[in-house]
């Protein structure tokens, strides 16, 4: 790398934060702090300030010391996208990635966006240049935390805090059920109404940033998850990719060329307008549609006593689990919600592996191997992974790809190639879930005549 190349981020290379033979590194007084340091810097702020009859903590103005809201503010840091970075860097710092692979990737992009916007006939770009930056972990956990914000913290919210954007500010969040009132009654538990308003825009960021920073971890690119995204920048997340191919003993170059099929392809389906506004509705409504149990949380810290000072400090760092906290509880929205989630999601995957085989086992040379390889590696998806895919409705398990599989193969069986071209061409065109498992009714409806129609 030349001297001229910038650091993936600021804690990438000589002179960051991360550089051990920096005068500024690690342990020198301009060192910035452990974002996690910063949430029970504010936790001890509430032991400090005392709390009244109700439920009040002026120990802790505006939910972080000095007043800053937890989510950042314009020009200062955000604790969301800190501990993003700090997860994924495993506390660690990260090499840049080398200029060759930077360089491979590129000419990769161009062969996989001509490849797909002549097999899909779909535009490839959302309107600029496409273009794919070749990231550590680190990084690509930096540039996601906004993309994921708006569904986490619409679910990490308290009642009666809405997010931004929110279009429902009286839809409850986290801790629906717990009725502030009812804690009021009781003294010894009083307190925790104060705590659940006031963790409210801490656990926004600490949930955004920890879910972000565990896919970091695994992510190969911008979507291992089929979630839309702005603007025309793909991610590689280069160390996974490398270790990936060593793992199950894969042509590195391969590999690469998949990745960025499986990246256009994505990004050209996501882009269709009314597919990416149905999705993103139906991602939003499942975020906003938490109804979680606030008893769970009363029983995990109401008996904390606040007088122990450190000891109760200890303990809050201890029961504040983002699962248990956050609760994950379908409502019954939710349950409306995910058949129309699940069959849109399925019939993406579907349709992008279905692309991906037509062009990849001709370019190719080991694509059956990569492509089995990858299969594995989604059915195999940890716990903890799992459980970002079902705080966002997005449950990728085998039965969801096959099932996606089946109706991509039922529609070309029966309407060819230009059957399946016509899933993309209006809203009105999108499958319901019944028609997912019944593609001859697909078929048959999009062949009527459109009512909406004068």
């Amino acid at each position: 790398m030349s001297s001229e190349d910038p650091p993936e981020f600021p804690g990438d290379g000589p002179g960051g934060p991360d550089d051990p033979d920096d005068p500024q590194g690690p342990g020198a007084s301009g060192d910035q702090p452990d974002p996690f340091a910063g949430l029970f810097e504010a936790l001890g702020g509430m032991f400090s300030g005392g709390f009244s009859g109700t439920g009040g903590m002026p120990g802790l103005p505006g939910g972080f010391p000095g007043g800053q809201p937890f989510g950042g503010s314009a020009g200062g840091p955000d604790p969301a996208r800190q501990i993003a970075m700090a997860v994924a860097s495993e506390g660690s710092s990260e090499p840049n990635v080398d200029p060759l692979v930077r360089i491979e990737y590129e000419s990769l992009l161009r062969v996989a966006e001509l490849q797909i916007a002549d097999r899909t006939g779909l535009q490839v770009t959302h309107g600029g240049a496409l273009r794919l930056r070749p990231v550590t972990r680190t990084a690509w956990a930096s540039a996601s935390v906004d993309a994921y914000r708006p569904y986490l913290a619409r679910m990490s919210r308290m009642p009666g805090a809405a997010a931004d954007g929110d279009p429902d500010p009286t839809n409850p969040g986290i801790g629906a059920g717990l009725d502030p009132s009812d804690l009021d009654e009781d003294p010894s538990t009083a307190w925790l109404s104060g705590l659940l308003a006031a963790m409210a825009p801490m656990m926004t960021g600490i949930t955004t940033g920890t879910m972000v920073g565990r896919l970091a971890l695994r992510s190969l690119g911008t979507y291992d998850l089929p979630i839309p995204r702005d603007g025309d920048e793909l991610l590689v997340v280069v160390p996974n990719v490398e270790a990936f191919a060593a793992d199950w003993s894969l042509p590195a170059e391969d590999l690469r060329l998949w990745i960025c099929l499986h990246e256009v392809a994505h990004h050209a389906v996501l882009g269709v307008p009314h597919l990416r506004a149905a999705l993103t509705d139906l991602l939003t409504r499942h975020a906003g549609a938490f109804r979680n149990d606030g008893s769970v949380l009363q029983d995990q810290l109401g008996d904390i006593d606040l007088t122990s000072g450190p000891e109760a400090l200890a303990r809050l760092q201890e029961s504040l689990d983002p699962e248990m906290v956050l609760g994950a509880v379908r409502s019954p929205e939710q349950e409306a919600l995910l058949p129309h989630l699940e069959a849109l999601v399925a019939v993406v995957i579907g349709y992008v592996d279905h692309v991906m085989d037509d062009i990849g086992s001709a370019l190719i040379g080991s694509y059956r191997q990569v492509t089995e390889a990858v299969r594995r590696r989604r059915v195999g998806t940890g716990d903890a992974d799992r459980f970002v895919e079902r705080i966002l409705g997005l449950d990728l398990t085998l039965e969801q790809v096959d099932r996606g599989a089946a109706f991509v193969a039922g529609v070309v069986d029966r309407g060819g190639s230009d059957g399946l071209g016509r899933l993309w061409a209006t809203g009105r065109n999108l499958p319901t879930p019944s028609e997912v498992d019944a593609p001859g009714l697909w078929l048959a409806r999009i062949d009527l005549p459109d009512q909406s129609q004068p």
